[in-house]
């Protein structure tokens, strides 16, 4: 039996919950396959209508702009990071073991999850990886954060920093590995890709090197001693 999972959104990003129609979950949806077609730059509400079949004014019905579209899909993305690190590790007692099942997650590309039946995370993860800064690089960050539109990223960071300082209880900067494991792995994809001579993984097909080098990473700076 296939269970549809349902994550609870900021309702501050969205005029109207789209999870609560099929049009809200078809411009979920397709946002996501046009966003990573053309990029943030490129993508609009208009673009996004034709796409669609549907009219850009319907859009901005669920939508206030562009940009509050982007944040939910990112958020949405953290969310559901944070749930599957949460499955993988519920019967794991050892925070080592828990904290490679991360490593390995975070490393590695997502595929598909079949329990969201209108979200495809793969590509979500791409749009992640090449246009999630941009949800908060922006000159009103600090009034988005105080609408908490960021609160899944640091939900899904503590969370990490946990069973960081599981594995040491001694370690001193378990946020700062927590938001360097996850900002560098999605680096690594971006350059594999875009960028390949900034790193040695282009032909790592598999994410294997990626995993190792993360874990060498992780595994040093939790091993070394505090300054």
């Amino acid at each position: 039996m296939q269970l549809n999972l349902r994550i609870q959104m900021n309702e501050s990003l969205y005029l109207r919950d789209p999870e609560s129609t099929e049009l809200g979950q078809r411009i979920i949806q397709n946002s996501i396959e046009l966003i990573n077609e053309l990029g943030f730059e490129g993508f609009t509400f208009k673009k996004l209508g034709e796409y669609m079949g549907t009219t850009e004014a319907s859009i901005y019905r669920y939508f206030e702009n562009k940009h509050r579209l982007l944040t939910y899909l990112v958020s949405w993305y953290w969310s559901w990071l944070e749930y599957r690190i949460i499955i993988l590790t519920q019967n794991m007692n050892d925070p080592r073991e828990q904290l490679n099942r991360v490593v390995e997650l975070l490393s590695r590309k997502i595929k598909d999850d079949i329990s969201t039946t209108y979200i495809n995370e793969e590509l979500l993860q791409n749009i992640v990886i090449a246009e999630g800064s941009k949800s908060y690089l922006t000159k009103h960050v600090g009034q988005d954060n105080q609408y908490q539109f960021f609160k899944p990223f640091k939900e899904l960071c503590a969370r990490i920093a946990d069973i960081i300082q599981a594995c040491n209880k001694q370690y001193a900067y378990p946020k700062s590995l927590a938001t360097t494991l996850l900002e560098m792995c999605h680096s690594h994809h971006y350059y594999k890709l875009h960028l390949p001579s900034l790193t040695e993984f282009a032909k790592d097909k598999n994410d294997q090197e990626l995993y190792s080098f993360m874990q060498i990473l992780v595994n040093g700076s939790l091993n070394g001693a505090n300054p």
